[in-house]
């Protein structure tokens, strides 16, 4: 009968066996985050929260001013500065360009948020948003942070449904299409909710280590939902 190789060794002391690291790595995969991810965690949710901040703050000031809405204005500065945003994304100004374009989309919320508030129980209504939006994002990126799934098969389908959702939300606005517009808020919803979840497993798989552009994609992800949920809460809770 052979003996077993931890008896065979001096001193009959038995021998450690090592496990490959690479073996670890595939066992554990799910169960822990990338190297750096907690590191680009902590930047990407202290530069949201500041940007979140700011944005609200322009929006209060957008709503002082009165401030009219800018249409389509809003789309193309918004794409322009996020375009500019991906090109600096590794400086300094791409932090800058982020305040910059989280400072203006708060400020294009102001039109919506005053004529809401104008509504009959605008106030819970707005509130309502700002709830469903909070609770929304702490869901969806405990989904991520927990899952085991690599969420990254669903780029291309969120991508396709943005595009389809910007074209269909321009072409409601250009033809005074009610209905598809608030169609296209119903699809936004769950989109962008599905954005976070994406997002937060691509940083803690470290599929994204720029937290600067993981900042841009969840608060985009964040203003969506909220934006698209005040306009279905506005309308439906209208007495209009």
């Amino acid at each position: 009968m052979k003996r077993p190789d931890y008896l065979n060794s001096e001193n009959n002391e038995p021998v450690a066996r090592s496990i490959p690291v690479d073996q670890y790595q595939a066992d554990t995969a799910g169960n822990t985050f990338a190297p750096d991810a907690q590191k680009v965690l902590r930047n990407t949710y202290a530069l949201l929260a500041m940007t979140l901040v700011f944005s609200a703050a322009m929006a209060g000031v957008s709503m002082a001013v009165n401030a009219p809405s800018l249409g389509l204005l809003t789309l193309v500065v918004a794409i322009g500065l996020m375009f500019a945003i991906h090109k600096t994304a590794n400086s300094v100004a791409g932090i800058a360009l982020t305040f910059v374009f989280t400072g203006f989309m708060g400020f294009t919320l102001g039109p919506m948020l005053n004529m809401v508030a104008g509504m009959q129980s605008g106030g819970a209504t707005i509130g309502l948003a700002l709830g469903g939006t909070g609770v929304t994002f702490l869901l969806m990126s405990a989904f991520g942070m927990s899952t085991k799934r690599d969420l990254s098969g669903w780029g291309k389908t969120l991508f396709a449904g943005f595009i389809v959702a910007i074209i269909g939300g321009v072409v409601g606005y250009l033809f005074n299409i009610p209905a598809l517009s608030l169609a296209i808020s119903a699809i936004v919803i769950p989109l962008s909710a599905a954005l976070i979840s994406y997002e937060t497993n691509s940083i803690v798989r470290g599929g994204q280590t720029n937290y600067v552009l993981a900042t841009v994609s969840l608060y985009v992800a964040i203003y969506n939902l909220f934006a698209n949920l005040l306009v279905l809460l506005g309308v439906f809770g209208s007495d209009d």
